[in-house]
């Protein structure tokens, strides 16, 4: 039984991470181009397709623990 759950996490896991970049990149463009409509602009759509891209990448950096190996030499 536990084996199954521990095949369940990982699975769950690996799916989160497929969806982490794709929805901050949804999101941004969604708040931007509500945004736009708001102020009557064309450009902030653009502005936050970029920051929700950049927002997805860095969630999912921090999802799969990547950090820079800090060495002392």
């Amino acid at each position: 039984m536990n084996r199954n759950d521990n095949a369940w996490a990982q699975a769950s896991r690996y799916l989160s991470l497929g969806l982490i970049l794709p929805a901050g990149t949804f999101v941004g463009y969604l708040i931007g181009y509500l945004l736009d409509r708001l102020f009557h602009t064309g450009f902030l759509a653009v502005i936050f397709l970029v920051l929700g891209s950049v927002a997805g990448f860095v969630a999912l950096l921090r999802e799969l623990d990547i950090q820079p190996k800090k060495d002392g030499s």
